[in-house]
């Protein structure tokens, strides 16, 4: 005898029914948010009882602090947001939270300003030259304190020699405003995801001087985040 309660789709049967109907998802505008995207607006949630409510977030700190106070039901998140506020780090209390899924790996680039390439700094090397010998120090950017993006960037700039939070100033920007800092000389290089970086060399404001893959080949990025609150009140959602 077949038993229909078992299978993707026994919530039909009423055993596995989700709570909610309706969830509320946050993202930001990179190209790593293309799978929830894709998932709300193609409806692959409503054969489950589910429809996908996206929405845009300004910046990081700000899905953050949505998703903590549940105004969010869950994100497109970075991997390391959501570890930073389930310890407690980066100015915000302990929250414990949860990782849903894994929504993509690599695509972040580390890219300088037209300004540096035209004073011939397009190297490692000159980079390291550059920040120890000029008077006024290099700013640059990433997109939230314990993201991945500062992760990269502080990591790729201390293997060059160059002391990330000495040798240089480090300022936060949300990625849809980067190329525009970039062009407006208020940053000197930024650390962020796609299209962003690519924005910047097509503009002709910069270039890419590293990827994330060449300092962690396939490593996590972007993850499905929400609060461990939200998995307990809504298990079958």
């Amino acid at each position: 005898m077949n038993d229909s309660s078992v299978g993707p789709l026994a919530w039909v049967n009423g055993s596995d029914a989700p709570e909610k109907s309706a969830i509320d998802l946050g993202f930001m505008a990179l190209s790593d948010c293309a799978s929830v995207v894709v998932a709300a607006t193609q409806g692959f949630a409503q054969p489950y009882g589910l429809t996908l409510n996206l929405k845009r977030q300004t910046s990081w700190a700000n899905l953050r602090d949505k998703l903590v106070s549940g105004e969010l039901d869950a994100a497109h998140s970075l991997y390391g947001l959501i570890y930073a506020v389930h310890l407690g780090i980066g100015g915000v209390a302990s929250t414990d939270m949860a990782v849903l899924m894994g929504l993509n790996q690599n695509g972040q680039s580390l890219n300088l300003s037209h300004g540096l390439q035209n004073l011939g700094v397009i190297s490692p090397e000159a980079l390291d030259r550059h920040v120890h010998q000029s008077r006024a120090k290099l700013t640059f950017a990433q997109t939230f304190p314990t993201g991945t993006h500062a992760m990269w960037l502080y990591y790729w700039l201390a293997s060059q020699g160059i002391h990330p939070l000495q040798d240089v100033d480090s300022v936060v920007v949300p990625p849809p405003q980067m190329v525009a800092h970039l062009q407006a000389g208020r940053i000197d290089g930024f650390c962020v995801g796609e299209p962003w970086a690519a924005s910047a060399v097509q503009q002709d404001l910069g270039f890419t001087m590293a990827t994330s893959q060449s300092i962690w080949p396939d490593h996590p990025e972007k993850v499905l985040g929400c609060t461990r609150e939200f998995v307990e009140q809504y298990p079958n959602t």
